[in-house]
């Protein structure tokens, strides 16, 4: 003590300091996403056209359906953008902007829900496949393996060929062909988990196959199943695109961006718009989703480099 101030040694200060909670592993995938500006730009233009497709009825000025043979359409003759129609209209009259807007629907929701089947449906396997081994293991690898020496493109179009096309036998054929890439991926996830303590603990508790399975497995696998799920969705809509343009996927009248582009053929030296939009719409959308899927992989990488 020194004229009544008291000296203390910063050693013996008590430690008063409350230490801030650890982050949980999908907090710090968060942090790392938001790191990178080019998958937030992907993530929104997504949004956009989501609240696209899902307030198409708002959006829409026309019905997309609509014929108009007026003006210069009665000649068979698309209109150019102009104040009426943003985006033109194709040979019919249609408005352009009216069929991207529902288009959008359509290439959208062929996307998620072929993902949605791939994914349940290849997550099951793999994981079956990984956790028991043996003779199961062999079955389902040798049938994926069968999956992936066919090219899927021909495989759907011998499929589609021999039903009748429709947007749901869409969904549903590309959903089925596309699970082997998945169950391989999360089957190799789930070798390297079965084998970690508290799997062996909870197998040593008397756990099930099944809830060890659901309950201690496939949840930490989904890190893995989010990337794979964003990298399947522009795939789905490139092949939907490609079905379509060949007759073989979203009939008409119902638009979709890649009967669209298929009904611009004729039109490319004159009508430079009917392929203009739906091509931009189709490479925005996968362009999207490929720069979230790489942002995700990184962010849920806890090995990669920071």
């Amino acid at each position: 003590m020194t004229d009544g101030i008291v000296l203390r040694s910063p050693a013996l200060r008590p430690t008063l300091e409350l230490r801030r909670p650890a982050k949980t592993p999908w907090q710090l995938a968060s942090y790392r996403f938001r790191q990178r500006k080019i998958a937030l730009w992907g993530v929104l233009v997504l949004l956009v056209l989501a609240l696209i497709a899902i307030f198409a009825p708002l959006i829409a000025p026309y019905d997309p359906d609509l014929i108009d043979l007026s003006g210069g359409t009665k000649r068979g003759r698309p209109l150019p953008p102009s104040t009426t129609h943003w985006m033109g209209t194709d040979q019919l009259g249609r408005d352009y902007f009216s069929r991207i807007v529902y288009g959008a629907r359509i290439s959208l929701s062929v996307g998620f829900v072929a993902m949605g089947i791939a994914i349940c449906i290849g997550t099951v396997l793999g994981a079956v496949a990984g956790y028991f081994g043996g003779r199961i293991d062999n079955l389902i690898m040798r049938i994926s393996d069968t999956m992936l020496c066919i090219p899927q493109f021909f495989l759907i179009l011998t499929v589609q060929s021999m039903t009748k096309p429709s947007v749901y036998n869409v969904m549903a054929v590309i959903g089925l062909t596309g699970w082997a890439t998945i169950a391989r991926l999360v089957r190799a996830e789930v070798l390297s988990i079965r084998e970690r303590d508290y799997v062996t603990a909870a197998r040593s508790l008397g756990a099930s196959r099944t809830r060890i399975i659901f309950r201690h497995v496939l949840p930490n696998t989904m890190g893995m199943i989010i990337v794979a799920a964003s990298m399947r969705v522009p795939g789905a809509i490139l092949t939907e695109s490609g079905l379509s343009f060949l007759g073989l996927g979203v009939q008409l009248p119902k638009a979709s961006w890649g009967n669209m582009l298929q009904g611009s053929t004729k039109y490319l030296g004159t009508a430079w718009w009917m392929v203009f939009w739906p091509g931009l719409f189709i490479s925005l959308a996968v362009t999207s989703f490929n720069f979230v899927g790489d942002g995700l992989r990184d962010a849920l990488d806890p090995r990669a480099l920071r």
